[in-house]
């Protein structure tokens, strides 16, 4: 009888062993914007919150990665805060910004395991758009093959335009990230029909696109607790989202550790 039952037991969790890797193993990596915890700090000075300890934190809490986006006017993340992270990030660290002299200096010096081109000018408040591969393909080209040259992987980030992936493959580009603001927001006015997202199509289209001819794919922009899931169910080939600011307000009122492993969940098959 003991025998039996220990066998029991034992088929019970090497079959638990086994639905828990292959969820994990279909898993989309979430790497956790801090931009936002910097805004905090800099708000009075001083060094409260500590921007180190809150990216150990979220990986001890779970995250896949740290993304950190510096502006040149360093209104949140300083262009220090990311030298100064290097050494701390023990996942996947991810750093984006539009492909300057000094933005491509400081990438090329700290050597993050992912670079992620966006197209913001100097004042922009937050991203607000994908790159025209098309227009910019010589720009990103130059700016990739330096990247690349330092053993960094490189994201450009890229509008749901099936027109734009071609093109972005020829850049020499490892993944795109879809700009997902548009989503999100016909998404939050769809709500109780999220079947008539319209433009929804767009994104699988594009995704699709990039997975045919060799393109890895991640996500950002305004994806929170609501909109995720949806998002993740329907774009199999997604890799990695990056989420900043809803997390970080999930986090005031539910916690940091708790807010993580509740985006995690949603990112499961």
């Amino acid at each position: 009888m003991a025998i039996f039952i220990s066998t029991a037991v034992g088929t019970i969790f090497s079959f638990y062993i086994l639905v828990q890797t292959r969820n994990f193993a279909n898993m989309t990596k979430l790497s956790v914007n801090i931009n936002k915890f910097a805004t905090l700090r800099n708000a009075r000075g001083g060094n409260m919150p500590d921007l180190l300890k809150v990216a150990a934190d979220c990986e001890r809490f779970g995250a896949d990665g740290i993304t950190v986006h510096p502006r040149p006017d360093e209104r949140h993340i300083r262009y220090q805060d990311v030298r100064d992270l290097r050494p701390i990030v023990k996942t996947e660290f991810n750093i984006e910004g539009y492909p300057s002299p000094d933005f491509m200096d400081l990438v090329l010096e700290v050597k993050p395991e992912q670079c992620t081109l966006v197209p913001d000018p100097p004042g922009v408040l937050t991203s607000n758009t994908g790159w025209d591969t098309i227009r910019y393909q010589s720009f990103l080209r130059d700016a990739i093959s330096a990247l690349k040259a330092a053993g960094i992987r490189v994201s450009i980030f890229l509008n749901a335009d099936v027109q734009m992936v071609e093109p972005a493959k020829t850049t020499g580009a490892d993944r795109i990230e879809l700009y997902t603001g548009p989503y999100a927001e016909e998404y939050h006015n769809a709500l109780t029909q999220p079947q008539n997202l319209a433009l929804f199509n767009d994104y699988k289209n594009t995704a699709r696109e990039a997975s045919n001819i060799g393109l890895e794919l991640n996500a950002g922009h305004d994806l929170n607790l609501d909109n995720l899931r949806y998002f993740k169910l329907h774009i199999p080939q997604l890799k990695e989202v990056s989420i900043g600011h809803a997390l970080v307000c999930d986090a005031i009122y539910l916690g940091l550790e708790n807010t993580i492993q509740l985006y995690k969940r949603l990112l499961v098959d």
